[in-house]
Formats: C-alpha cells, sequence, structure tokens
C-alpha cells in the first residue's frame, strides 16, 4: 500500500501560494516523485513499429526534465492479437525503449510507470487482422463491429500478458505499471452492465481486475508501484457503471492492498469523447467525482484527478482543498512540458496555455499525426527539432509585419534568442485571425494563446507598433540598412459570387471572421444561413454562438453531418448534440447555389436536386485567402502562417518558428528566396 506523505492541504490547514502545493513531493511504495504532476498516457504515433522509440524517450524526458512528478508511457497491448490503433505499442517489444526512457529520467527523479492495457471489444481488427474478444458479444459503439465472447483460456493469457509485461517493465528498470481499465478498456468492458452480460464467474465485474491486479503485485514485488486508471462514470446511467457504482468499486479494489495509486476518468462505450473533451466542456471537470471517490479510498491509496486539469490555479486549488492527492495534466505538459518548473519558480503566469482544442494533440485518426500542439509544434518532435531556448551568435535587427500567431512567435523566438525586433501591425490590436475567432462557446480559451504570444514578446522586449501599415518602400529600407524581415499579413476574405435570381433582393452576405469581430448585430434581421463548405468548427462555432444571440439559424454543409472535420478531436457527437439542443437546423448534403429575394437555393452534392430555404442573411465560412499584397511587391521576403495559405493555429506558428530559425542563418545583409529558407533545421 502507498505512503502518502507531503500534503500541503494537511501541513498547513490552507491553500498554498501557487507553486508548492505543485511542487510537493509524493511517495509511493518508496518511490519519491518530485512532484504532484502527473503525466498521462495517451495516443503519440511516436513507435517506429509497436515500441517505445527513441521519438517517446524524448518526448516523454523532457516533461521529465520540466518536473513532471510521474509519467505513465503510452498504454501498450498486453497481447499481441490486441492492436487499438497502428502504432499502439506492444508490452512485449517495450523493453529496450523502457530501459531507454528510464536512463533518461533518472537525473529528474520522476517516478515513470508503464502502461498496460487491452482494448477488448473497443480494439481494430484492422490491424491484427484477428477476432476481438470482449466480456460479452456487445457490438461497439463506434466501429459497430461484434466481439466475440472470452473463454476461460483467453481470460488466462490476458491475465498473464498484464503480469509478463509488468515483469519486463520493472525489469527495464521503471518504478512500476499503470493498469488501464478507462474509458477504452477491456476490464472497465468487464466492470460495466453495458458489455458484461455473463453468467459465469465472471459475472462478477470484478474479478478479472482483482486477477490482473494480483498476477501483476506478484510479478512486480513489493517495492514497485502499481496504479489503475478506473473509469467511475460511464455516463449511462440506465446500465453503465454510476458514480455510485464506482465508489464500491474503488473500495473493494482499494481494499486488496495491491494498488498504490488511483486515477479516476470518466468515460464508456457511448463516452469515449468525454475522457479529454474539448473547451466546451469545462476544466476540472472531475472535480466532485475525484473527491468522492478518495473519501471512499481513505486513504489507502494515492487519488489522482484527471479531466482538463490544464490551469496551475486550479490544479493548485484541487490539491489544496483534499480533491486529490496529485493531479494529471497531460494536454497541459503537451503545451508546455515545463509547466512545473515554471509554477515552482513562481511565475505560473508563463505557462503556455493549452486551448482544450484537440487539433494536434488528439492523434487517434487515419492519418496517423505525430502528436503535437498548436502553441508548442516541436512536442513530439523532439528528436527533430531544435528548442527555441539560446542565443543566436550574429544578433540582427528584425522587422516582422503582423500581429497574428505566426508573428507573434516569429516575433518571440527572435527576440529570445538575442535579436532586436519590431513587430508592426496595421490593427489596433494583436492577435490576427485566432483573436477574432475565439468567440462564443467553446472557443473563448482561444485567445489565451495570443495573449500569451503577446505578453511573451513584451517581456523580451519586442517593440510592438499597431496601427502601422508597412509598405514596399519600407521594406527596401530595411533590407539597405540590413535588417531582416518576416511577413506575417495574415488572411483576407474570398470573393463569394453566389448568381441571384432575376427577381432578387439579395440576402446579405458577410464573411465570417468579419461577423465575429463586429458582433452579431451586423446581421440584418431574419433567418440567418451558415454556409460551411469546409466542415470545420468555425461555422459550426457560428451557428451556436448566433442561436444563443436568439437568431434563427440554418447550417449549410455538404456532408453528411455537420462539422465533420470536428471528427478529429473528438466533438463531432458533442457538436451535433448541441446543434440540436440550439435549435440550429441542419441543412446537409447541400451547397448553395443561388441567392433569391428572401431565400438561397440549396443543391444537393448527390443528386443535384435545387430547394429553396429562407434567408435575410448568409454568414460564408468557407476558406479564405492570403494577404500576399506586400509579397507580391517583394517577392521571396520571408512569410508564415495565413499569407502563404490560411489554415490553422498550428501552422501559423510552425511557420513563424520556421522564419525566426532562417533569419538566425540568414547572413545581415543578404536576401534568400523563400525556398531556400525553408531547408533545414526547425521543422
Amino acid at each position: 500500500m502507498t505512503a502518502i506523505d507531503g500534503d500541503p492541504a494537511a501541513a498547513t490547514g490552507s491553500r498554498e501560494p501557487a507553486g508548492p502545493a505543485l511542487g510537493a513531493p509524493l511517495t509511493l511504495r518508496g518511490h519519491q516523485a518530485p512532484s504532484r504532476v502527473l503525466f498521462g498516457p495517451h495516443e503519440t504515433n511516436l513507435a517506429r513499429r509497436r515500441d517505445i522509440s527513441d521519438r517517446h524517450v524524448a518526448y516523454y524526458a523532457r516533461r521529465a526534465a520540466g518536473g513532471a512528478g510521474v509519467i505513465v508511457t503510452e498504454t501498450a497491448s498486453v497481447t499481441a492479437d490486441d492492436w487499438p490503433y497502428e502504432r499502439a505499442p506492444l508490452a512485449a517489444d517495450c523493453g529496450p525503449g523502457w530501459a531507454a526512457l528510464a536512463e533518461a529520467v533518472r537525473p529528474y527523479g520522476t517516478v515513470v510507470l508503464a502502461g498496460l492495457g487491452h482494448a477488448g471489444g473497443q480494439g481494430s481488427s484492422a490491424y491484427s487482422q484477428s477476432v476481438l474478444w470482449a466480456p460479452s458479444p456487445v457490438a461497439d459503439a463506434a466501429s459497430r463491429e461484434l466481439p466475440a465472447e472470452l473463454e476461460q483460456d483467453g481470460i488466462d493469457a490476458i491475465v498473464a500478458g498484464f503480469a509478463a509485461g509488468a515483469s519486463l517493465a520493472v525489469e527495464a528498470g521503471l518504478a512500476g505499471v499503470e493498469i488501464d481499465a478507462g474509458p477504452l478498456a477491456l476490464l472497465r468492458q468487464f466492470h460495466s452492465g453495458l458489455t458484461n452480460h455473463r453468467g459465469d464467474g465472471y459475472a462478477d465485474r470484478l474479478r478479472l481486475t482483482r486477477e490482473v491486479l494480483t498476477a501483476v503485485r506478484a510479478a512486480i514485488g513489493a517495492e514497485k508501484v502499481l496504479a489503475l486508471r478506473l473509469s467511475c462514470d460511464e455516463l449511462a446511467p440506465w446500465a453503465g457503471v454510476t458514480p455510485e457504482q464506482a465508489a464500491e468499486q474503488a473500495d473493494a479494489l482499494a481494499g486488496l492492498g495491491l494498488l498504490d495509486l488511483l486515477v479516476v476518468v470518466r468515460g464508456g462505450p457511448y463516452s469515449t469523447a468525454a475522457y479529454r473533451p474539448t473547451a466546451h466542456t469545462a476544466p476540472t471537470f472531475n472535480r466532485d467525482l475525484c473527491a468522492a471517490i478518495r473519501a471512499t479510498a481513505a486513504g489507502r491509496v494515492a487519488v489522482a484527478l484527471q479531466g482538463s486539469v490544464v490551469d496551475v490555479d486550479a490544479a493548485e486549488a484541487a490539491l489544496a482543498d483534499g480533491v486529490a492527492d496529485l493531479v494529471e495534466m497531460t494536454r497541459a505538459q503537451i503545451a508546455d512540458p515545463e509547466l512545473v518548473a515554471k509554477a515552482r519558480a513562481g511565475t505560473p503566469e508563463r505557462v503556455r496555455p493549452c486551448l482544450l482544442c484537440n487539433q494536434a494533440c488528439r492523434v487517434r485518426d487515419n492519418r496517423n499525426p505525430i502528436v503535437s500542439c498548436v502553441g508548442e509544434p516541436r512536442s513530439g518532435h523532439e528528436t527533430e527539432d531544435a528548442p527555441v531556448e539560446g542565443a543566436d551568435p550574429r544578433p540582427r535587427a528584425v522587422l516582422v509585419v503582423g500581429g497574428g500567431p505566426a508573428g507573434l512567435e516569429a516575433a518571440r523566438v527572435l527576440a529570445g534568442r538575442g535579436h532586436t525586433v519590431t513587430l508592426a501591425e496595421a490593427g489596433e490590436r494583436l492577435g490576427g485571425a485566432l483573436r477574432t475567432a475565439a468567440v462564443g462557446p467553446g472557443r473563448d480559451r482561444l485567445v489565451l494563446l495570443v495573449d500569451w504570444l503577446a505578453a511573451e514578446c513584451a517581456r523580451l522586449g519586442v517593440a510592438v507598433e499597431l496601427g502601422r501599415t508597412v509598405t514596399a518602400a519600407e521594406l527596401d529600407a530595411a533590407e539597405a540598412a540590413g535588417q531582416a524581415v518576416v511577413l506575417a499579413t495574415g488572411s483576407v476574405a474570398a470573393d463569394r459570387d453566389y448568381p441571384a435570381t432575376a427577381d432578387a433582393f439579395a440576402p446579405q452576405v458577410v464573411d465570417a471572421l468579419s461577423l465575429l469581430a463586429a458582433g452579431p448585430d451586423l446581421l440584418v434581421a431574419g433567418p440567418v444561413v451558415v454556409h460551411d463548405p469546409v466542415g470545420g468548427p468555425v461555422a459550426v462555432g457560428i451557428a451556436e454562438w448566433l442561436a444563443a444571440a436568439g437568431r434563427e439559424v440554418a447550417l449549410v454543409a455538404p456532408d453528411q453531418v455537420a462539422g465533420t472535420l470536428l471528427s478529429l478531436t473528438g466533438d463531432l457527437a458533442p457538436a451535433n448534440t448541441r446543434l440540436a439542443q440550439a435549435s440550429v437546423r441542419r441543412e446537409l448534403r447541400a451547397l448553395v447555389r443561388e441567392i433569391g429575394d428572401g431565400h438561397v437555393v440549396l443543391e444537393d452534392v448527390w443528386t443535384g436536386a435545387r430547394r429553396e430555404i429562407p434567408c435575410a442573411a448568409l454568414v460564408d465560412c468557407g476558406h479564405r485567402l492570403p494577404d500576399e499584397a506586400l509579397y507580391l511587391a517583394r517577392p521571396g521576403t520571408p512569410r508564415a502562417g495565413d499569407c502563404v495559405a490560411p489554415r490553422t493555429a498550428l501552422e501559423a506558428v510552425l511557420e513563424g518558428r520556421r522564419r525566426a530559425f532562417d533569419v538566425a542563418r540568414r547572413a545581415p545583409a543578404r536576401t534568400v528566396p523563400l525556398a531556400a529558407a525553408s531547408a533545414g533545421g526547425a521543422r
């Protein structure tokens, strides 16, 4: 059983100031974690095959260096026929990687646990090309694939697989293991009435978990850490695990005397997106659930709070209030690997914010992207991209044109590396399109990134000139004076030529960003049509925003479902639920083809059939175009972000950083074409 010490709330009887609580040590079965911040298991696509690769090692070691107290590696399958996604690690192949990781984090004292699991009926047969196994033949809600019912020999093999994986992990030098009984886990499927319909001894829903924990404890011995990630609310009260049932389960499992750490999570087969949701769900959403489970555990195990814990103050409050013994801040440490170090230093305001956007850190999709972060694109690419910290040998004067995320990141990196930077922004505020788009439900956190970038630029001495429109002649003057230039001029609205019928009294047509900048009063009275040929988050957010303002809204999209790209962030089903609850009418498989007097004409993308819907104002959420007037006046000038091609904040920040590295490589008075300037260095 674990020893829980160093509790800041218990020691003082009151809340500690920001920093010390997160930085307080925690002892887990004789292993002292240097802080109370956990970096939890998550898909990364960093594996070379099914291993823990050198990319994993660099990724985790960076968080250990930044102060993470406990790291749980990406969950590895304990049997070869379990293959939940293409690059999912396999425990039998992870020994060398786990050993390399143990060595890499040794200087920091971080407690590293190997994540072990089995996806059961929520796996994928696409990679294993074998049947899925589950407690009962209940089709998965997402894949619709029907698994086979596990028989005793299969159960025995899984228990043995957990023990073998655990033994391999501790032999590699790790401090212990975490067993997965979370939203995508076979063990949770046994815990739940949704998926366990058995009539044999495993109708006792905790039996398999007890067997696994017993076997793993025997395999790792009495001195290693054993943790359990436990889904404590499947959000399906008609048959799933409820908080009340989870309290009973936690009590029973804590009473075994085998566990040292319990991570409280939520989610099940109908609610996997609830595990790590977007900003539409308030941060620290599991706070009450965790507090109840911790009360049930009654000090027998340490308890971790999980659930969009992304802000230092909220994490400190959870510890000080006795909600948990440690906090899982996974996405927050993807956004800023130095989160704990900055909190310890008394500068939590310098922690790069997590936007809870899931745009780059949620990577279980068929493109197999590497885990990363829109605000910190080096995350996941530690073996390829140079750190931005450091000083360049030949500092220069640099003019950055444009104060959106691309320009701000270029200015921040350049100033941090010793250059003298002037940032010229034509508007009256910094932030560009990202600040403008930070409007409406679940989108307000977007502004945190540009606020952070602006604050860092101010701290580093960047001279910001608002309301300054730079001309081509000024670019020439800068070059003549030996000043480097980076263009980050953003985007402009594209022309939308909707043919009008002969008797048309055309509805008002407004570009999405223009509307967001001006507010709903920009629109004339009457029904609003939000046209979304892209399928991204902007149109869904605008539709929700306008509906909340009392407008009658129809969302027109060419896809089978509104906001189809939200499937990549885990927000697709929740977004469509919100649209329905807001009474937003969804006109699907359709594109706007004509506008007429008080209506628009929609065309079915499959059949070509046309129909009319009422419209007083149309909000166009189609692609924008690069603002390249200044670039075309002086071709070859280094540029970044939307003025190259309007995309997401990730590309803007990444390219702003790349251009900053390009400046450092350029001779002081030499102009290099963009193609040459883009080669090598930072990704």
